[in-house]
């Protein structure tokens, strides 16, 4: 019998930086996500691009409604320009507020915008879409 070896393309690994001053959501979106065999890890640290988006994540979910607008404004324009094809979603009261940042610029992927409240699956669907899309 001749053993065929068959290469399955390797998932790149997925890894998520959860952006939010609250503490339940930053808890409960780490669990859910662990849960479904993502890891992550929490940050509190609008400005501080190393935390939001280390070379190990591959996508960000933000809480922007807890911060400064300018703040989140300016880690966007941040995220866009130093990670061009990584995901940031934003989860948000006010989707109108973050226009500017889902313009399409032809050089990076623009973030997602989901209402809140959105359902942990929301999030961790639109994660694993990213990912899929990446290995094409």
């Amino acid at each position: 019998m001749i053993a065929i070896n068959a290469r399955r393309k390797s998932r790149a690994p997925i890894h998520v930086a959860i952006v939010s001053a609250n503490p339940e959501t930053l808890d409960g979106l780490q669990a859910y996500l662990s849960g479904a065999g993502i890891p992550s890890h929490c940050t509190r640290a609008v400005l501080d691009l190393n935390m939001v988006a280390p070379q190990r994540a591959t996508a960000a979910v933000i809480f922007p409604d807890e911060f400064e607008e300018p703040q989140v404004l300016a880690l966007m324009r941040q995220l866009r320009r130093s990670r061009p094809r990584f995901l940031s979603l934003i989860v948000t009261r006010e989707p109108q507020r973050f226009h500017e940042v889902v313009q399409v610029d032809g050089r990076s992927l623009p973030p997602i915008i989901l209402p809140k409240p959105s359902f942990g699956w929301d999030i961790l669907d639109a994660i694993r879409a990213h990912a899929n899309a990446a290995q094409v």
